[in-house]
């Protein structure tokens, strides 16, 4: 991709599924890459990123390690699968506050010491059309597509923001919340029949951050095998 060698690039959630997927395939572009993530793990900072001052240490971290920000992977998220009538308030809350409140933290920290840059949020397919069971997901996505929004028009033109919609991705994530037959039933209603890679999910990330996708800023993008076409 061109323009990523030498990119100052944070991860969220860089450390498991799409977000190190994501960190590898940075690296492996020639950027410099530090994760943030909950876990524990090497050449990680560990941060929730629901919570405002441990972003604000995070980043200045990052300063010390990177020197600045030159793109940012918002990736960080988690789900709890649960009917709506079932749903605590409590994990209403956290769903919220990992998916969204999160995204923000880190995106103003990024955006504020960027001159010319790229924010990138994982959003979803569940933003955009509702799936039983995950109202709090849901809904965190849409805002976070909401977000992806405002920021592309109030950045411009110093920085481009995009959400990254993905459909089903083979994570960790998914396989503990799906049985071995759902994750077959899913595979069934694709039309390309199967789960992303993570690593498809990290070369979207990676064309979206280049030079060859300059013009790209506000947009919602789908990969989901077209599921939802």
């Amino acid at each position: 991709m061109k323009g990523l060698e030498g990119k100052r690039v944070v991860v969220t959630g860089g450390t498991s599924g799409i977000g190190e997927a994501t960190s590898r395939r940075f690296a492996e572009e020639g950027a410099r890459v530090v994760s943030i993530a909950i876990d524990e793990a090497e050449q990680n900072i560990l941060c929730d990123v629901a919570d405002a001052a441990q972003v604000a240490r995070a980043f200045e971290q990052v300063d010390e390690l990177l020197g600045g920000v030159d793109v940012l992977v918002a990736n960080a998220g988690i789900s709890i699968r649960r009917p709506f009538l079932e749903i605590r308030e409590e994990d209403w809350r956290r769903v919220l506050d990992v998916n969204l409140t999160g995204v923000f933290h880190c995106a103003q920290q990024a955006a504020r010491r960027m001159d010319e840059g790229v924010i990138l949020m994982t959003a979803s397919t569940n933003g955009l059309s509702g799936h039983p069971l995950y109202a709090d997901y849901n809904a965190s996505k849409a805002g976070v597509i909401q977000l992806a929004r405002t920021m592309a028009r109030e950045l411009a033109p110093r920085i481009r923001v995009n959400a990254v919609c993905p459909g089903y991705v083979l994570t960790a994530m998914q396989r503990a919340e799906y049985t071995r037959e759902m994750l077959a039933e899913v595979d069934a209603s694709i039309p390309l029949g199967r789960h992303a890679r993570p690593e498809e999910i990290a070369a979207l990330f990676a064309f979206l951050a280049s030079d060859d996708a300059g013009y790209i800023t506000g947009a919602v993008l789908t990969i989901d095998g077209g599921e939802t076409s």
